[in-house]
């Protein structure tokens, strides 16, 4: 991949302009690639981040759970939970006192399909990260970090 300035031809304002384009433009260039990487194992990365959801949780999860612990804030989580339905993923079910709340549950073919998509995930991201070092790997996540607080 070229320069930020090549890619996007421009002159920018100063180093922090520079900074922010490249974080958008690179974030943007990670997801694509993330999404060609899935195509296969015919998943978007929100249902993606859904299944890990609940493979960390090992347990029933509430539809408003899953939503506060997304990485995309505002995806149709209804629609992308019927999809995972549709492909035997996950499990859902409602609450017996509470109609309202929805619970959903990783299912085998579910931990399956996630064993499979992080092993071929191992050798795929060692090709990227191998390009930085330990401690840029951290100055950038503090770095990150700080641009939220």
């Amino acid at each position: 991949m070229a320069k930020i300035d090549d890619e996007v031809k421009t002159k920018f304002m100063n180093d922090k302009h520079r900074f922010i384009t490249n974080l958008i433009f690179t974030s943007n260039w990670f997801q694509k690639q993330f999404e060609e990487f899935l195509k296969p194992f015919h998943l978007s990365s929100q249902q993606f981040n859904i299944l890990r959801i609940l493979r960390g949780n090992g347990d029933w999860v509430t539809m408003n759970d899953i939503k506060s612990l997304m990485i995309d804030k505002f995806p149709n989580t209804t629609r992308l939970s019927d999809k995972l339905l549709e492909k035997e993923l996950i499990e859902r079910r409602r609450s017996d006192s509470d109609r309202r709340i929805v619970y959903l549950k990783i299912t085998e073919k579910g931990m399956n399909l996630l064993t499979e998509i992080d092993e071929a995930d191992n050798q795929e991201h060692l090709n990227i990260i191998e390009k930085i070092t330990e401690e840029e790997a951290k100055m950038f996540s503090d770095v990150l970090d700080k641009l939220r607080e």
